[in-house]
């Protein structure tokens, strides 16, 4: 079917104003935010309703056009990047929080909802939606379960895979399934887990029933300040295995508590060369606890400086500075390129000075913000793309980290999915026969490989090119590490 017989049906299902075909409306839509990598896409269109995604999902599969589901194009890995003859299906006009279930503590919603309209809803009940992304007051819901979103606060309350309970997809042949139920199990398969996380290549998410929690009687955050990121890095460690679990345990180094304080001014001492957060949650007396055990640690990890919130409001005025952390580094550099890998903690220290050494061999600079308390790592790289080769060698430097984190045990990616952006990795991290399994995934949801192709999962031919030497669980050496 040629383009406009093609546009000419999709007017059939659903208005013009909703279908994009010039270049000044395509713009918006040529990247998500890995802004290194651009494509005008083919047609966008908007549905405001679940049974138009179905009509306009069988019109694709008819016709054999690709489809590519966009949610707040807030996504790291270029996992919504246009691709040549493909349809962007936008489902930003899918926006409704349809029940807040106080008594079940649950939540139904559509998935062009932001992340914080959640709890913010739930806020009237005592509740709240415990994932929260840095861009959680733009990104979208459904995006957060394709690229099973963390957060913050994963470390004591989970990932997004954690906090669902239903999922509603429209497979490629048009059809609404149902997966996962609203109470707490079902029977058979734990196939919202495979939902979640499979960055739209298996089915389009158009509904997400969620968990919410009670929101804590008590939080307070700690911030320690540290003239050297390996104490930094150690008093993770202790902390954890000392039986503690914050809610939150953020990592920030010098570089990046620079430009977080210049920005959101939260009174980070710009001196330090690392600074933890770490917030404790639950009832008063356990808090009080918390805290205490963690000053004492962090002082026998020679803490320069302790801070601890007083208040509901200095306590956000303590999270807006690393919330705003990833557009404060933008400031400092026409563009960077943000990392997410994931380690075991022991081995924090280690990548943090591997991360430096590969920093001077560069001559990129880098700014650190991790998840440390579960070992999600996010290397800010600083870069020029004015000038000739910085973004290849900057994705060269990038790359270097994931193998890194691969060598030591660790993955690839933590919460920011692949995309495109890792997909060479996943050749690192997978033998063939995993790969294999992962494509008869696909093909069962997906035979003729029209949702979100080329992203995710490597063919075995690409990997095969590529010469991928494959480390699992840091039981094979890699040559970077015998370097540091």
């Amino acid at each position: 079917m040629h383009k406009k017989q093609f546009i000419q049906s999709l007017g059939q299902i659903v208005s013009g104003k909703n279908i994009l075909t010039s270049k000044e409306e395509l713009h918006p839509y040529e990247c998500d935010g890995l802004s290194a990598y651009r494509k005008l896409p083919w047609l966008v269109v908007l549905p405001e309703t679940i049974e138009q995604i179905q009509q306009i999902v069988k019109l694709c599969n008819k016709n054999s056009i690709p489809l590519i589901a966009r949610g707040a194009g807030t996504g790291l890995s270029g996992g919504a990047l246009p691709q040549d003859n493909a349809l962007v299906l936008s489902l930003a006009k899918l926006n409704k929080i349809l029940n807040v279930d106080p008594a079940n503590r649950s939540a139904r919603v559509q998935p062009g909802v932001r992340n914080l309209a959640i709890s913010e809803a739930a806020k009237q009940f005592g509740l709240y939606y415990a994932p929260d992304p840095s861009s959680q007051i733009a990104c979208s819901i459904g995006g957060n379960v394709a690229e099973n979103a963390g957060g913050v606060h994963c470390l004591k309350y989970g990932l997004t895979v954690n906090n669902l309970l239903e999922i509603k997809i429209i497979t490629i042949e048009g059809e609404l399934v149902i997966l996962g139920s609203q109470s707490l199990d079902s029977a058979g398969y734990d196939l919202p887990a495979l939902i979640t996380g499979s960055e739209g290549l298996l089915g389009i998410i158009v509904e997400i029933s969620v968990k919410l929690l009670p929101i804590p009687e008590k939080a307070q955050v700690l911030l320690a300040a540290f003239d050297s990121v390996i104490d930094a890095g150690k008093t993770v460690g202790e902390i954890i295995a000392n039986g503690i679990i914050p809610a939150g345990l953020e990592m920030m180094d010098k570089l990046a508590i620079s430009a977080a304080e210049d920005f959101a001014h939260a009174g980070y001492p710009k001196d330090a060369a690392a600074i933890l957060l770490c917030e404790l949650d639950g009832t008063k007396e356990e808090v009080e606890q918390n805290i205490f055990d963690v000053k004492q640690i962090v002082q026998n990890n020679n803490a320069k400086h302790i801070r601890i919130s007083q208040d509901e409001s200095e306590r956000s005025l303590i999270w807006q500075g690393r919330k705003s952390a990833f557009p404060a580094v933008g400031r400092l550099s026409p563009d960077y390129y943000c990392m997410d890998g994931t380690i075991p903690k022991r081995c924090l220290p280690d990548i943090l000075d591997a991360i430096n050494k590969l920093s001077q061999e560069y001559n990129l600079p880098v700014a650190n913000v991790f998840h440390a308390g579960d070992g999600n790592l996010h290397p800010l790289i600083l870069y020029d793309a004015n000038i000739k080769g910085e973004l290849q060698r900057t994705e060269e430097f990038g790359a270097k980290i994931l193998e890194l984190c691969v060598a030591m045990g660790g993955t690839i990616t933590g919460e920011h999915g692949v995309g495109i952006e890792k997909i060479d990795q996943m050749c690192v991290q997978f033998q063939s026969l995993e790969l294999s399994q992962f494509h008869a995934i696909k093909t069962a949801f997906d035979k003729d490989n029209l949702l979100n192709p080329g992203k995710a999962v490597p063919t075995l031919h690409r990997c095969a090119e590529l010469g991928a030497m494959h480390v699992h669980n840091g039981e094979l050496p890699h040559p970077e590490l015998d370097r540091f």
